[in-house]
């Protein structure tokens, strides 16, 4: 279930599809959905998450994206810049649905997806 305001899913970097999958699935039982050969996505960590190597984000310490989830994603980006947020990707589509990545007043980047 989406619930707003809520941290609905993680995103980590990827660089190699197959040892990612092998090493989660051997150390927490996770199971894998693969959308192409650069991004796939997990469940069974008590959170839906990914893996994705569609861009030129680099694994780093910290390397997770947090994505919330908004009911109405226009009106949360504009509470965002209002709040002194950057949205440093503007609003696009994926697969099942849309979102927009933005840089807090920490310049910590966390992302907000809807339906």
């Amino acid at each position: 279930m989406n619930i707003n305001n809520c941290i609905n899913y993680i995103e980590f970097p990827l660089v190699d599809n197959q040892k990612t999958k092998r090493f989660y699935s051997q150390v927490f039982g996770w199971t894998f959905t693969d959308w192409g050969l650069d991004y796939i996505s997990f469940t069974g960590a008590g959170i839906d998450g990914g893996f994705d190597g569609t861009g030129e984000t680099q694994p780093q310490s910290p390397g997770a994206l947090i994505v919330l989830y908004a009911d109405d994603l226009e009106l949360k980006a504009d509470d965002v810049k209002k709040a002194g947020g950057k949205i440093c990707k503007p609003i696009f589509s994926f697969p099942g649905g849309r979102r927009f990545h933005f840089i807090d007043p920490n310049g910590n980047e966390l992302a907000i997806w809807s339906e």
